[in-house]
């Protein structure tokens, strides 16, 4: 089968498109057809080593770890899926990836597929979706109700933190560039903004907020001043830094490390298949064309979600 590589880590230059043999399922494990895979911001950091102490891998190493496909092949001991079930899933960030014909996923780690999209598309699902679910619902504990404060709201993982948010009652606040705007309102937040002045404080925009969700790199100071954008008694929930938290004001935080789920998955596929999720797809590409893509997102040239077609 064919596959992307990389041998040892470095720039994109290390990313092949090669033969590789064709993975066989062992006990509890299904082998699945890939329809795609997509791009994720961690791809690049695994890929150039930076990951490596934290994240080891074995070299070659396939990467992708976003899957949407079809059931090819069951393992021994695998209950409730059959041969031509269409299924996402996301993979572990140190397993073999998407980024081939066939890859090998663990039963517990796949979901259906949604219905009311193409299936290629819902490889934009799994990690953002996976992500957003966690930081919502297991880090912030959100409830309906609070102030929500979700920054970088634009993005892949901010897009869906906004829905789930609306989704489950909240009253959001949305904070990225105007390009935005438009999307982010259809999604449901009470409230578009532009990026942060963080030196005009929260009441500038609304806040402080009972949850503030954050998605965009600052440095430390920054990260340090969206403390002050959390209500007393709040939390803050970031994929891009720790927010220090403030005991005295019963202020709590929590940084996002988004792994594998095949339940929370499903229920992201439900809300997607009855409409209340919606995926943003800005690109679909070859996967053959990866080591680009690699390089665009590289040079901020990603438009943003990347979805990249099986061979």
């Amino acid at each position: 089968m064919k596959a992307i590589r990389f041998h040892e880590f470095g720039g994109t230059e290390v990313l092949r498109f090669e033969d590789v043999e064709q993975p066989v399922p062992g006990a509890g494990q299904v082998l699945v057809r890939v329809a795609a895979t997509s791009f994720n911001p961690v791809d690049d950091h695994i890929r150039a080593g930076a990951l490596a102490e934290m994240l080891p891998i074995a070299l070659p190493h396939v990467p992708g770890i976003d899957l949407a496909g079809t059931v090819a092949e069951l393992g021994a001991d695998v209950t409730g899926l059959e041969v031509g079930d269409k299924v996402v899933a996301m993979l572990p960030l140190d397993s073999a990836g998407g980024a081939a014909e066939y890859v090998l996923v663990s039963a517990q780690d796949l979901a259906p597929a949604p219905t009311s999209i193409d299936l290629a598309d819902a490889a934009a699902l799994p990690l953002t979706g996976l992500a957003a679910w966690q930081a919502v619902f297991e880090l912030a504990e959100l409830k309906p109700g609070q102030t929500v404060l979700v920054n970088g709201a634009g993005g892949a993982v901010g897009s869906l933190v906004v829905q789930l948010a609306v989704d489950a009652g909240a009253h959001v606040t949305a904070v990225d560039v105007p390009e935005h705007a438009e999307r982010l309102r259809g999604y449901g937040a009470d409230r578009v903004v532009g990026p942060l002045d963080l030196a005009a404080g929260p009441a500038a925009v609304g806040g402080p907020f009972e949850v503030v969700v954050n998605h965009v790199r600052v440095s430390p100071d920054e990260l340090a001043q969206l403390t002050g954008y959390v209500a007393d008694g709040g939390v803050a929930a970031s994929s891009a830094g720790p927010i220090p938290e403030d005991p005295a004001r019963g202020v709590r935080s929590a940084s996002l490390w988004v792994r594998s789920d095949g339940a929370q998955l499903a229920e992201l596929v439900a809300k997607v298949d009855a409409g209340r999720l919606r995926i943003h797809v800005a690109d679909r590409r070859p996967v053959a064309e990866l080591a680009a893509v690699h390089e665009d997102a590289g040079a901020g040239r990603l438009s943003g979600k990347t979805v990249l077609i099986a061979p």
